[in-house]
């Protein structure tokens, strides 16, 4: 077990699949909340009878495979740099070879197109689903290529890719707010910790003005579309199931007010607040789930975050484990 742990440890720190639930959890989301839409009023029909087991099963590949795909490319691009400031990692200490991470990143890339045709032949979109599942491989090529290194685009990019994997499970969805939030939250939570933790290019005046800009200007152009898609702005009328979301964004509000009080150290909690920002996306999306289609299934969804916690610790205890466990390295010194 050790053994088969420290081999199986580097590949999931690449890819961060401690973290693989909250793409899980946004896109079953979705899923539900376009099932909730097709069950009429008074029928016999659950929303559970509306989700084709062979749909849900092709769309967690689809998820697994794009967020392993993003964050092991990000980690091989960005090996060379890793080696001065983040040396820990799986790439630059050695403890998973070149190689081998490319092999995973395109495996990765291969399951998850493979979810997204058989998907696309059964969804509930059809081969729309599939073009925009291209449109999300991307823009994480794009982001992890160049868009990182340019701040505001990187920053809007990485809500872009949250909004549209949310929207491929069902794009012609007749509300759209759920992956409105995520575009928002993950753009606003990845700007602030960017500028917490100090990262470099610091964030200039043009830099905010430029994020919440273009911010606002997606924003309207999504509405927009989907209003002309919907021939007209009444189906985006504000519902009581928006209640739960609402009583959610307050809620990471005075969490990250917390966060930063809390900790002194600005780069700290700019890092604390990107994970607990990422994993809010769960309650986000069992709010969702909770405002428009039940209290049971939002349950379901919500254990998804003691489950992403507890993997997230789990990784970190076992990777102090084997650091400790292994031989330390010692240097001849000459005099």
């Amino acid at each position: 077990m050790f053994r088969i742990g420290r081999r199986l440890l580097p590949i999931l720190q690449l890819t961060r699949m401690a973290l693989v639930f909250t793409a899980l959890a946004d896109s079953g989301c979705a899923l539900l909340l376009y099932a909730q839409e097709q069950v009429p009023p008074g029928g016999d029909l659950t929303v559970w009878s509306a989700i084709q087991p062979r749909s849900a099963i092709a769309l967690a590949f689809i998820s697994v495979g794009l967020y392993g795909f993003g964050m092991s490319l990000n980690d091989i691009t960005d090996r060379r740099r890793d080696m001065q400031i983040a040396s820990y990692r799986p790439l630059p200490s050695g403890r998973i070879g070149v190689v081998t991470a490319h092999a995973v990143c395109g495996l990765l890339a291969v399951i998850a197109f493979v979810g997204a045709i058989v998907y696309s032949a059964g969804g509930p979109s059809g081969y729309l689903s599939l073009l925009i599942f291209g449109f999300t491989l991307t823009l994480i090529v794009f982001y992890d290529l160049a868009a990182k290194y340019l701040v505001a685009p990187g920053l809007l990019t990485l809500g872009l890719i949250r909004f549209f994997h949310a929207a491929l499970p069902a794009p012609r969805m007749a509300v759209p707010w759920q992956p409105l939030l995520l575009l928002n939250h993950i753009t606003l939570v990845s700007t602030v910790a960017y500028h917490w933790e100090q990262k470099r290019p610091p964030l200039t005046k043009r830099h905010w003005w430029s994020v919440l800009g273009g911010l606002a200007a997606v924003d309207v152009l999504l509405i927009a579309a989907f209003a002309w898609r919907r021939k007209g702005l009444a189906a985006l009328s504000i519902t009581p199931g928006l209640a739960l979301p609402g009583v959610a964004v307050l809620g990471f509000v005075l969490l990250a007010i917390w966060t930063r009080r809390r900790n002194r150290n600005a780069r700290q909690a700019g890092q604390t607040l990107m994970l607990r920002g990422l994993l809010w996306l769960i309650v986000y999306d069992a709010a969702f789930v909770g405002g428009y289609v039940g209290w049971m299934p939002a349950v379901m969804m919500l254990l998804l975050l003691p489950i992403a916690y507890l993997s997230v610790q789990l990784m970190r205890w076992w990777n102090q484990f084997v650091a400790i466990s292994q031989r330390p390295a010692f240097k001849r010194v000459e005099m």
